[in-house]
Order: structure tokens, then C-alpha cells, then sequence
């Protein structure tokens, strides 16, 4: 269940789009089967590839038969690192646009395995099944070398990562004496959290269709976040020019990041049709999608100090997590504490350990979903050592100026959140003493927990032709992977022009449209929103030039600040039947078509005075089997602030969605590594557990009414990540006030509730 907020019908401009629940303009082709997807698209000379991958987390490959693959009718090449051709790929200097520090896994290379499923070589064939069938007969031997795939282990050799050009900002300086601080606090909690690798795991898995036409250009269809990034990468790696790659991605089957760099699967899909000059098509399997980027596991530390009437006197966080031996990953983890409580000391460090894995790769609000919830069970650790209650406590250190910058917010409307969250839920009839809450033979309990994301804004292009017939078109090579970009951008643009939404159609996922950057980081709407805002501001200006221009001045002596675009048609604000349809005014103007290209940039001043963000409010209900120990979520509330919603429908699902995943980090998802193989061993669904329908309750979206008139001209702040911050916290919380017994170690499974004294 989701409840949306009171506002959803409150139009902001007469006539106007922006702020209404809008159901997906592409949610009818999608549920019909009309949206293609990566894997869809065909050829009549499509081959099909399938990648052979290692055996072994480390070490070398010392040969490779693929005689009975290649002696099968059918099979037409087996590419490996003996006979690839030398590509630009291979001079060890290009990155794509999402490349960490470091120097770029590039599939067969060499000899030399460095992470567990390597792909190790691809074999093609014509149909998808001989090309499965034949990679089985492809023998490789290796020479084996002594690897490390634990965290644990090496932790203490872990290194401070610098800053780098993508956006990474090392933690504050620290701020006064913290470890004597904490040794003079008068209540204090050392505790240390630990979170597992997690995978993406879309429902779409990774695919690269290449079609090669016949004068030898590719149209490629690709799983990616970002059609441009994928043509980049092609261009670059095989040295072709832009005009001959094309990239569409119109339709995604989810991403939640795996899709913000160009996966293997694209290398090898190119690499098999511009050798075999014919179209190809390479798909990953559900084992294979666990061959690349992932949540890093993290071992956190988080010390918090207080006097005794709750204000913090020292604020630690440390944190170290994993990344692979030839690239740096790195995330924002630490900073959030510093940003979200103020403290009289502070001491933050983050750090990094080198693992036989592939890179870690951005997972849906990366690092905020892994530091946030350390700092918010800690908080609530800290709560009830002063038995005080979770929420005055964090109110007690709420801050509107940033302590790590020294800059106030933009905006901040988390005591909002917290006020709005607490009556939806219900949270005064608290009875704070743990175990005191039973319904039936269930313990029953509550837990908070904050919430913050980034709000973000890059640069971004648009494209915008109104026809004579009243119809907008709309283009920028941005991506939907699910979330709503179709139909908010409708919105933006028919509300921007005063147009019905049928009569705006919004293209993208193609990188022969105006430049967008990749889709993630919840920036899109602000990034991608504000160039469609600024295109049809160019449009309704030329309308407003040419209305006021027409013989006979139907609109009298009014100016373009006095007409109104409303119902497809020009509108004066004085005498509201001075009155044109658009399609009138061009026609009497002599415009067939308007067209306009436009370009968004942030406010770079005012956003450098200021720190952005969104931010909320997580309220949890658990239900803990007192003899079994089993946990069930029984409700969720998610109050949050993220500026002006475009569309509350989307919006909300995108908070609902992302509070599933926070169900599912809290208590299912992990990959289980054996350290012995140096291999994720519950590779597929079955095994590697997300939440289905059962395993979600009552999830209740609040937004909180936010002005911002800093973050960009819309006023709108990104909702994508923030619904999962926090909320595998709340949920910990609310298993301690069930069970009394606290367990710091995601996700919080039956054994270690036992294991912890419970239930």
C-alpha cells in the first residue's frame, strides 16, 4: 500500500502539469510488451555470443583449447585473449565517463585473472544455444595464485583515498580533540557495524544487441544509464568515429547503477560483429550479473559522546570498505554524520582495502545507504543509554548549518519530516521500554531513523519542435531505467507551454540526441528537467513574441508577462477573452514549426554558498516471533523533503520501491563469499534473497511540502536514492525495541537474532 500526500491535485500554473499524480506515459507499453528491451532487438543475420568465465579469483591462464567448441557446426569464433585483435581499448589510457582512479578491467587482455568470473573468452554461434552449449567445451587451464577476498582480513592495511575529478570529497579535517572528548563524555556508545556485499540484480540482466549495417556502422542497443557513455566507450576502445555508433537504450528493465558504466558484455558484442561483420547479440547470465560491480562490503566504527541532556560532545565514524586491486572505488560514507548532527568534536575517516574482486560499482544511494545506517542505529544506541526518546534526541542535535562546510542548507526540512512521520505513525503511543510491546505471540516494535541524499544537478541538453498541429516534441539522451523520466518530462514541458499531456511526447535513450549525462545519482530531473524547462521557455517565448506581433494585436496593448499558456492556448491576463489556440498563432505568424535546442547549467554561485540536499524521516513496525525469532516488516513510513514533486505518483513509487530494498538490506540480501574460492556462491535468486510480496507490509509515503530556490530552476530535488537511506536502520531499531537485543551486523537474520540473546 502507498499513500500519497494532500497536495497531488494542487495545480501551480492554471492548466498546469507539474505537481499532479500522472499515471507513466509509458506504463501501457510496458505492461503490453511493446517496450524492447536491450535483449529484444534482432537481426536476420543475428549471432548470438555467450562468455566463458574463470574458474579461479587469481592468478593465470595457461592455455586455452577451444578446438571442440570451433569443431561444431554452427559455432562461427571463439575470441579469447590469444587471437583478440589490438584495439585503442588495450593502450591502458582511455576510462569511460564513470571509471573510478585506477586502470579499467579490459576483458581479454591478457593471461592474468584478477577477480572470480573473469570472462575469460566468448564463443558465437548462430543461435544462442549452440553458443551456450559450445562455451561448455572450451577447456582452460590455469595457474592458480594464492588470493584474498575477505574484508576482515586485511582491513588494517587499509589506505585514505584522495580526492579525484568524479566528485569524491574526502572526509573534514578533524574538529577539536574527539577520542579525549569521548573519554570525558558523561554517557558514551562505542559500537562497530558491519554491511555485506550486495548486488544489483535488475530484472533485466546486462545485454548488448550490435547490429552491424551494411555500410559496417553499428546501431546498438544496450543495457546502460546513459545511451552517450556506451557510445563513448565504443568509439574510444574500437577508434570509431561518433557517426558511426548510434546507442538506444529507450527502455530499461532497472539498474539501481549497475548501468552507469559499460559493462563487458558491450566489449564483447562489438568485438565479435566488427570482427565478424555481422550483427551480434552477447547476454549475461543471472550467475554472470554477479561478475561485475557491487555494494562494497564496509566494517564501520561509530563513537558517539553526549552530555546528559543529549547534546553531543564527540562525534566519531570510521569506516573501511573494499575495492579491487586495479581501481580505486571509493563512496561517500562518514561525511553524512558530520553533515547531518552537530558535535562539539568531530573525527571522521574513511578508507580503503585492496581485495581480489572486481570494482564495486555505485548501488543505489552509494555510500549514504551503508554510513547513514551505521550513525542512525548508533543514535538510537545513544538514545537509549539516556533514555531519552530517538526522535528528541536527534532533534537535540539538529543542525541547519552544515558542520563539515560551515555552510547553511539550501533547505532542511527534516524536523517537517520527523513532526509529519511521527503523528502518520502514530509514534506518541510508543511504550519506550523494550519488550513491552506484544500483540498475539509477536513482539512488536518501533524504531526511527533519519534519512539525507545529495541534491545533485549536472549539465544537460534538450531538444524541443512544436508542430502546427499542437503536438511538442521533446529529445535528450537521458535514460528512464524505471523511474518515471518519460512522464515527468511530459509534465515539465506541457505545463512549461500550458499543453494537455497527449499532446507531448518526450524522446530519449539514444546518443544521437542532445548530450544528457548518465542517469543515477538521483539528478536527472533536476539536471535533465531544468534543460526541458529551459527549451520550452525558448519556445513560449517565440510564442508570445509572434502573438503580440500578429495583425491586428488581438492581444491589445498586453506584454509576454501578461499572457498565460493554458489549454493549449495564449491567454491574456487582463482581459481573459483576448484568446488564441496556439496552433492559431503560428498559423497566422507563418511558423509551420518552432524549434529550439537549449543548454541547463547549475546556479554554480549560489550552489557553492550552500549545501543541497534531501532529506527524511523513516518510522519502522517490526513484528518479532517470540519463540521462533522470525522477523516480519509490518509498516513503513517515509516522510521526506525533496523540494517540488513533479509528479507525486512517480515520486512516491520511486520512495516505495527503495523502501522495499531497505527491507530487503535489512533482513535478506547478502552475497555469501566463499574465501576459499574467492567466489559469491549464491549466485542466482534463489539463493541470493530480495524481498517479495509476503515480505512487505504497509509502506506509506508522506512529502513534505519543501521550498528551494537554490537547487535549480524547478525547484525539485532528486527522489530515487533517499527512500532507501535509513531505512534498514529504522528497521535494526525497531528489532531492538521488540527484542532488546541489539545486532549490528546487516541484514539482521534469525541466527543472529538468536546467536544476540533473542528473542
Amino acid at each position: 500500500m502507498i499513500a500519497f500526500p494532500s497536495f497531488p491535485d494542487r495545480l501551480e500554473t492554471p492548466g498546469g502539469q507539474i505537481g499532479r499524480p500522472v499515471n507513466r506515459v509509458d506504463g501501457r507499453l510496458k505492461v503490453t510488451g511493446a517496450a524492447r528491451y536491450a535483449a529484444e532487438h534482432t537481426a536476420p543475420d543475428l549471432a548470438h555470443g555467450y562468455i566463458v568465465s574463470s574458474a579461479i579469483a587469481k592468478g593465470r591462464i595457461t592455455r586455452i583449447d577451444t578446438s571442440a567448441a570451433l569443431a561444431l557446426p554452427g559455432v562461427l569464433a571463439v575470441f579469447t585473449h590469444e587471437n583478440r585483435p589490438d584495439l585503442a581499448w588495450f593502450d591502458r589510457k582511455w576510462k569511460d565517463e564513470d571509471s573510478p582512479k585506477g586502470s579499467p578491467f579490459r576483458p581479454l587482455y591478457d593471461a592474468t585473472i584478477s577477480h572470480s568470473f573473469q570472462p575469460v573468452a566468448l564463443v558465437v554461434a548462430e543461435s544462442f544455444e549452440l553458443a551456450r552449449y559450445a562455451a561448455r567445451l572450451v577447456k582452460v587451464d590455469y595457474a592458480a595464485e594464492p588470493h584474498q577476498t575477505d574484508l576482515a582480513a586485511v582491513h588494517r592495511d587499509a589506505f585514505a583515498p584522495s580526492k579525484d575529478k568524479g566528485g569524491f570529497q574526502p572526509p573534514p579535517r578533524p574538529r577539536g580533540d574527539a577520542d579525549r572528548a569521548l573519554v570525558e563524555a558523561e554517557v558514551t556508545v562505542d559500537c562497530h557495524y558491519s554491511q555485506p556485499a550486495e548486488y544489483h540484480n535488475p530484472m533485466e540482466m546486462h545485454a548488448s544487441t550490435v547490429l552491424y549495417n551494411d555500410d559496417g556502422t553499428l546501431t546498438i542497443h544496450d543495457k546502460i544509464q546513459g545511451a552517450s557513455n556506451s557510445q563513448t566507450y565504443v568509439c574510444n576502445v574500437f577508434n570509431l568515429p561518433k557517426s558511426a555508433v548510434r546507442v538506444c537504450s529507450p527502455f530499461v528493465g532497472g539498474a539501481f547503477g549497475s548501468g552507469l558504466r559499460p559493462q563487458h558484455q558491450l566489449f564483447m558484442a562489438v568485438l565479435a560483429a566488427t570482427q565478424l561483420k555481422r550483427s551480434v547479440r552477447v547476454e549475461l547470465s543471472r550467475p554472470q550479473m554477479f561478475s561485475f560491480g557491487h555494494r562494497p562490503r564496509s566494517l564501520q566504527r561509530v563513537a558517539l559522546g553526549a552530555h546528559r541532556d543529549g547534546r553531543l560532545r564527540t562525534l566519531i565514524h570510521e569506516a573501511v570498505q573494499e575495492t579491487s586491486q586495479f581501481e580505486n572505488y571509493v563512496e561517500i560514507v562518514v561525511n553524512w554524520s558530520g553533515q547531518q548532527y552537530k558535535a562539539d568534536t568531530t573525527r571522521l575517516d574513511y578508507r580503503l582495502a585492496r581485495l581480489d574482486v572486481y570494482t564495486p560499482l555505485d548501488q543505489r544511494a552509494p555510500g549514504a545507504a551503508t554510513g547513514v545506517n551505521a550513525i542512525e542505529m548508533a543514535m538510537d544506541e545513544l538514545a537509549y543509554a539516556l533514555e531519552m526518546d530517538p526522535i528528541a534526541l536527534r532533534l537535540k542535535n539538529h543542525t541547519d548549518i552544515d558542520p563539515n562546510t560551515g555552510r547553511p542548507f539550501s533547505s532542511k526540512e527534516l524536523r517537517a519530516c520527523f513532526a509529519q512521520g511521527a503523528e502518520r505513525f502514530g509514534w506518541s503511543r510508543r511504550n519506550p521500554v523494550p519488550r513491552s510491546m506484544r500483540q498475539g505471540r509477536d513482539l512488536v516494535g518501533w524504531g526511527v531513523a533519519a534519512g539525507v541524499w545529495d541534491a545533485m544537478q549536472g549539465q544537460a541538453e534538450a531538444r524541443a519542435v512544436l508542430g502546427l498541429d499542437g503536438s511538442l516534441m521533446v529529445a535528450s539522451a537521458t535514460a528512464d531505467i524505471g523511474t518515471g523520466t518519460y512522464t515527468v518530462m511530459s509534465q515539465i514541458a506541457a505545463d512549461v507551454l500550458g499543453l494537455p499531456l497527449e499532446q507531448v511526447r518526450f524522446r530519449l535513450g539514444d546518443s544521437a540526441l542532445p548530450t544528457a549525462p548518465i542517469e543515477g545519482g538521483s539528478w536527472t530531473v533536476s539536471s535533465v528537467g531544468s534543460a526541458v524547462k529551459a527549451v520550452c521557455d525558448k519556445v513560449r517565448d517565440r510564442l508570445a513574441r509572434a502573438a503580440l506581433t500578429l495583425e491586428g494585436r488581438p492581444f491589445g496593448t498586453a506584454t509576454a508577462d501578461d499572457l498565460l499558456f493554458t489549454d493549449g492556448c495564449i491567454q491574456s491576463r487582463i482581459d481573459p477573452a483576448q484568446r488564441l489556440p496556439l496552433t492559431e498563432v503560428m498559423r497566422e505568424a507563418g511558423l509551420f514549426a518552432i524549434e529550439e535546442t537549449a543548454r541547463s547549467l547549475p546556479y554554480l554561485l549560489q550552489r557553492a554558498r550552500h549545501t543541497l540536499g534531501t532529506h527524511s524521516a523513516i518510522f519502522a513496525e517490526v513484528r518479532v516471533d517470540a519463540d521462533l525469532g522470525t522477523v516480519r516488516v509490518s509498516r513503513i513510513v517515509s516522510a521526506v523533503a525533496a523540494g517540488r514533486i513533479i509528479n507525486p505518483k512517480t515520486a512516491g513509487s520511486q520512495i516505495l520501491g527503495a523502501a522495499v530494498w531497505g527491507i530487503g538490506m535489512a533482513l535478506e540480501e547478502e552475497a555469501l563469499t566463499d574465501h576459499r574460492l574467492g567466489r559469491v556462491m549464491n549466485h542466482d535468486l534463489a539463493e541470493y534473497h530480495v524481498p517479495v510480496n509476503p515480505d512487505v507490509g504497509t509502506i506509506d509515503v508522506i512529502f513534505v511540502d519543501e521550498e528551494d530556490r537554490v537547487v535549480n530552476p524547478l525547484g525539485a530535488k532528486g527522489v530515487g536514492e533517499i527512500g532507501i537511506v535509513g531505512v534498514a536502520a529504522a528497521i535494526g531499531n525497531a528489532i531492538f525495541h521488540a527484542t532488546g537485543v541489539r545486532v549490528r551486523e546487516l541484514p539482521f537474520t534469525v541466527d543472529k537474532i538468536l546467536a544476540a540473546g533473542g528473542p
